[in-house]
């Protein structure tokens, strides 16, 4: 089948951009496999849409020594924490939204923009903030690791926190790029008027600082 590469998928190789590169002057790649989720469907035409993915970052290899091999790739989806409740002093299970990536474009080209969150193997955590354009079976990604990433809640009672924040533990200030396919189970649902609702992604993304 013909590999279909919406520029949405863009939203992906953000999210790899927490590939292993920890200090000043590293350089580090991993493979991503996952998949992403729109809404609207992506079509013939330019839109506005939402997307959210999900996939496993393999194979990592960087220049510098003993760091994870390993991860996972959020953007846009649900987290469930324990929180402390202010008002019952009990310890509530709340979830939380991260933020939601948006793009503006369709099947044949797109430009999008959000924050993806990396939790490696050991634990530690990366999240990049990104930027990404795209054409046919192509999409270009770039962004930085940031600070934090502020979560909100979907379902918190009265006295749970109303936000919950994930700060990056590994990578700070580095920078991320990636080349990414995208694959629909239908290419031929671009000329549908549902669209592309579902897509998995691959490909190469790296970090360097």
């Amino acid at each position: 089948m013909k590999k279909y590469l919406l520029a949405t998928v863009v939203c992906l190789a953000t999210m790899a951009l927490t590939v292993p590169a920890a200090s000043a002057q590293s350089v580090g790649g991993c493979q991503l496999q996952g998949t992403a989720n729109f809404s609207p469907g992506l079509g013939a035409g330019s839109q506005p849409f939402s997307y959210n993915f999900g996939g496993n970052l393999s194979s990592c290899q960087s220049s510098q020594s003993g760091v994870p091999l390993s991860g996972t790739e959020a953007a846009g989806q649900t987290v469930t924490e324990q929180v402390h409740n202010s008002v019952t002093g009990a310890t509530d299970t709340v979830t939380y939204q991260e933020p939601i990536p948006t793009g503006t474009g369709g099947c044949a080209s797109s430009t999008t923009s959000g924050e993806a969150l990396t939790t490696w193997a050991d634990g530690s955590t990366t999240v990049v903030s990104y930027t990404t354009s795209g054409a046919a079976a192509a999409v270009q990604l770039s962004g930085s690791v940031v600070p934090s990433m502020t979560l909100t809640a979907v379902n918190a009672q009265s006295g749970d926190p109303t936000t919950f924040t994930i700060s990056t533990t590994r990578y700070a200030g580095d920078s991320a790029s990636g080349l990414l396919t995208f694959q629909p189970p239908d290419p031929t649902a671009c000329n549908t008027s549902t669209g592309v609702t579902s897509a998995t992604i691959s490909g190469g993304i790296g970090l360097a600082g």
